[in-house]
């Protein structure tokens, strides 16, 4: 199984076309909910198209050389928004969905922490792979192999702040 390299112009488009499939479901939502780290870009770009507030809850899954390791799942203690409630029908978005464990994790932590507020949650991914115990409502591309995904911004993963320095300072 190839690894599944993705650009920024695919990443945006990819972002778009689950926007798209999201508009033509019909579905009112009045929330969204990104996990971070990978989420924040889906949930910010969907929370400025459908014009609704976007809560954040910092979510952790991996770590190990180049953060490809799945380790044990770790959440923040609350969500950080700037609305003074959660909304009641929320749109749950994560960049991928792997094993399923995190999303499966966080609907039940949102189910305890939440579901007093909670009428229903729908989940959007951009990219489901079959490995996954759990389908997303939403989703762009379904992955049967299972790959890699190395998505844009993972360069920043390798990189610190004086590599950068390093590299962009003209030479005297």
């Amino acid at each position: 199984m190839a690894d599944l390299y993705v650009d920024w112009e695919e990443y945006h488009r990819t972002i778009e076309q689950l926007a798209i499939a999201i508009y033509e479901s019909g579905w009112q939502f009045n929330q969204i909910l990104c996990l971070a780290r990978g989420g924040l870009r889906v949930g910010d770009i969907l929370s400025r198209l459908f014009k609704q507030p976007l809560a954040i809850l910092a979510v952790s899954a991996y770590g190990g050389v180049n953060n490809q390791e799945r380790g044990r799942i770790t959440f923040a203690r609350d969500l950080t928004m700037t609305t003074a409630t959660l909304g009641s029908h929320v749109l749950l978005v994560d960049d991928l969905v792997d094993s399923g464990l995190s999303l499966q994790k966080t609907l039940r932590w949102l189910e305890v922490k939440y579901g007093f507020a909670v009428e229903e949650v729908r989940t959007a991914v951009l990219w489901y792979k079959a490995a996954s115990c759990l389908r997303p409502d939403y989703y762009v591309h379904y992955l049967p192999e299972n790959p890699w995904i190395h998505q844009p911004f993972e360069r920043y993963e390798q990189l610190t702040a004086a590599d950068l320095a390093q590299a962009l300072t003209p030479c005297p």
